[in-house]
């Protein structure tokens, strides 16, 4: 074929040739054409697969800023949570420690209530319980009040409750004036000799003596008060209730 062709070529006329040339060139340029097209189409496929995979590679990388988003959203929720529990915490930690102190001051002011105090009743000095010292009181100020028949029967209650009280003489006195006044007087009497025989030196006694004395009267036994009265003069004469002891013997027949 190639012999055969050449063979041809010798004999052709120059026109021939110049159209054989031309188709040859023609040839040629359709292969290098179709060169140039392969290779542009590899390199569109080259820049598609970047692009895909630049694509591809941005869409991980939202998802990945989405992702780190919510856990960022989801931890400061949760360190909100924390930051609530924690301010909680500390008001509950505070109203502890105030209903505490409220506790303890509770607490202290009951036990003090418990705790002897030191009082001074007619010149005497002792420890005794608060609610000691405020049933003497009550028991005084119904007297003072002129209730004699309620007084006397606190002060009688008093000595149930209070059997070994500071208050012991002061009570029996008042107990005595208290049943006086009622007209009491043998009861009267007993609870003024009481304070005569367990402290004869207490500052109640003289007035003690002359209160037996009075009862005695009213009883009209006018023997034994005029005794009662020599009996004062002799233990306290320099007594007030020995002043008015003279002037009642005088009267006293």
């Amino acid at each position: 074929m190639m012999k055969q062709a050449l063979l041809t070529l010798r004999h052709a006329t120059l026109p021939q040739l110049l159209v054989a040339g031309l188709l040859a060139s023609s040839a040629i340029s359709a292969q290098a054409a179709l060169f140039g097209d392969d290779e542009a189409r590899r390199a569109i496929i080259e820049l598609r697969q970047r692009a895909d995979s630049l694509q591809q590679s941005q869409e991980q990388t939202r998802r990945s800023l989405l992702d780190l988003q919510s856990q960022i959203e989801a931890l400061k929720a949760d360190q909100a949570k924390l930051r609530g529990q924690n301010e909680q915490l500390m008001r509950d930690s505070s109203e502890l420690q105030r209903g505490q102190k409220e506790l303890a001051k509770g607490f202290d002011e009951r036990l003090r209530q418990f705790e002897p105090i030191s009082v001074n009743v007619d010149g005497m000095e002792f420890t005794a319980d608060r609610s000691e010292q405020q049933d003497f009181e009550q028991a005084l100020g119904l007297f003072r009040s002129g209730k004699f028949s309620e007084a006397g029967q606190a002060f009688a209650a008093f000595l149930r409750q209070w059997p070994k009280s500071g208050y012991t003489s002061s009570v029996r006195f008042w107990l005595g004036n208290s049943q006086y006044a009622t007209r009491d007087y043998k009861n009267a009497i007993a609870n003024f000799r009481s304070v005569l025989t367990n402290a004869p030196m207490h500052v109640r006694a003289p007035e003690a003596a002359l209160s037996i004395a009075n009862c005695q009267v009213e009883l009209k036994d006018t023997k034994a008060a005029r005794k009662t009265l020599e009996d004062l003069l002799q233990a306290y004469p320099n007594s007030e209730a020995a002043g008015i002891a003279k002037t009642k013997l005088a009267t006293l027949k």
